[in-house]
């Protein structure tokens, strides 16, 4: 897993992030913008997206093994969030 600092995203539009994910061939994007669905067109996606319901790290943390299974469920072109 990588954040988008690691790799030098971290400037990056949305839009944009999704597409260099996507080409530099992740198959999730884990996030905890709550408002990514309604500001990108999601229909034919390539990723996965996974929306964490909450930017709290103390709260995230209790919830992993929730993240970790919509992350191994989801697929290309899916949407799930985590309630946190």
């Amino acid at each position: 897993m990588d954040t988008t600092a690691e790799m030098g995203w971290s400037t990056v539009t949305n839009g944009d992030l999704l597409k260099l994910a996507e080409e530099s061939c992740y198959e999730v994007f884990v996030t905890t913008d709550q408002n990514l669905r309604y500001q990108q067109n999601l229909a034919g996606r390539r990723i996965g997206i996974v929306v964490l319901m909450s930017t709290s790290w103390p709260r995230i943390q209790q919830r992993i093994t929730d993240m970790l299974t919509a992350i191994s469920t989801a697929h290309g072109g899916g949407y799930e969030e985590v309630t946190i």
